[in-house]
């Protein structure tokens, strides 16, 4: 049996998850959010006092770490070291470590071969900065978001406050201009519309 794919690329705060849920419960499809699984890794890096930016280690973590992503009811639950992270996973410090962790190609080509097999048993959409491009550039549909950094600032920071996350507005702001420069200057897959 054949899947389908939908494929949500954009940089941060654009909307991506709010559409690919929305699609996801529409269709009746997995959501799989691949920023969350980047997240998972830069929490064991910095769990194992590594450096997000330091390749090396990353590619030696990347080979030993525990991580599982679970899907139940068409929803993604990421695990670490048999922990569920979901919560753990959506803070300014792991959201830069996330991109800091997404620039190296060992990280990328094991995360992308998770993704890849979900979406080989799953009906799925697909969100972050690569899919249509890399991931699944054979997707069905290809969508591409964006908006103002002002106004995905604004997003980003309304949603940490709903959650209770202490932050403010300018670190939100510097956060996005930061992953949106690692994002798209990545030599590895960058985030660019397919």
């Amino acid at each position: 049996m054949r899947f389908s794919a939908i494929a949500i690329d954009g940089p941060a705060g654009s909307g991506k998850s709010l559409m690919a849920k929305m699609l996801s419960e529409k269709k009746g499809y997995t959501y799989l959010d691949t920023g969350a699984m980047y997240r998972t890794v830069a929490l064991k890096a910095i769990r194992s006092g590594i450096d997000t930016l330091d390749g090396d280690k990353l590619s030696k973590l990347i080979k030993n770490i525990d991580i599982e992503l679970v899907i139940t009811d068409n929803k993604q639950h990421m695990y670490l070291d048999k922990e569920c992270v979901d919560d753990l996973i959506r803070t300014n410090q792991i959201s830069k470590g996330a991109s800091d962790v997404s620039k190296f190609p060992s990280v990328r080509l094991f995360l992308v071969d998770m993704q890849r097999n979900v979406a080989k048993k799953h009906n799925v959409v697909m969100e972050g900065r690569d899919i249509g491009t890399y991931v699944l550039p054979d997707a069905g549909f290809k969508f591409y978001l964006t908006a103002s950094n002002e106004k995905r600032a604004e997003r980003r920071y309304q949603q940490m406050v709903q959650d209770g996350k202490e932050t403010t507005y300018e670190q939100v702001l510097e956060d996005i201009i930061y992953r949106d420069n690692q994002d798209s200057k990545r030599d590895f897959a960058p985030l660019k519309k397919a």
